[in-house]
């Protein structure tokens, strides 16, 4: 085959690393939820500039084609490693406890409670006042379900623990966009 003589030629960041290495490798980082994000980023940049196609113009189609296959993994990977929720749902998935919410929004009770006063906060809530203290409860509440992913995952490695706190998220994460677009209404 042609491209065996190519694919070498490809050494991205002198590390041979195939496209089904999972996110962590392929990024030099430890399997695990705390990431510094700058790093991410310097590392995403670097691998970027290293399997960028055009650098391998002279090298023909197929070396060109090969490099945007690494350009497009690297960004899928840069998405998932960047983004701390979808970070959470990967590791939990890497580790056999499927997120899987479209069909399953099982959470945590206390969750739920919190989830249904929120709601109702922001449906009665008729000040900007109002809505701006739903705002920091629903960040707190963000914030305190990212450290109990980073507990169940780094700490008790409790995957199908995590899952209840990933699907939490999902549903802050929904529904900080819902308080932002009131905040707009209100502030117009």
């Amino acid at each position: 085959m042609r491209l065996r003589g190519i694919v070498p030629r490809i050494n991205v960041c002198a590390v041979r690393v195939n496209l089904q290495s999972d996110d962590f490798e392929l990024f030099g980082l430890v399997q695990q939820f705390a990431q510094d994000r700058a790093a991410i980023d310097a590392r995403w940049k670097e691998l970027q500039r290293e399997a960028h196609p055009d650098k391998f113009a002279a090298q023909g189609a197929a070396a060109q084609r090969i490099a945007m296959q690494w350009s497009v993994r690297i960004n899928e990977a840069y998405q998932r490693l960047k983004d701390p929720l979808k970070r959470a749902a990967y590791l939990c998935e890497l580790n056999g406890a499927l997120v899987n919410a479209e069909n399953n929004t099982a959470m945590p009770a206390d969750f739920l409670i919190q989830q249904m006063a929120w709601r109702e906060g922001l449906d009665d809530a008729s000040s900007l006042v109002d809505v701006e203290k739903i705002n920091v409860s629903v960040m707190q509440g963000r914030a305190d379900a990212l450290f109990k992913c980073e507990q169940l995952i780094d700490r008790d490695h409790d995957f199908q623990g995590a899952v209840g706190q990933v699907r939490a998220l999902m549903f802050i994460e929904r529904f900080a966009h819902d308080v932002d677009l009131r905040l707009e209404q209100l502030g117009q």
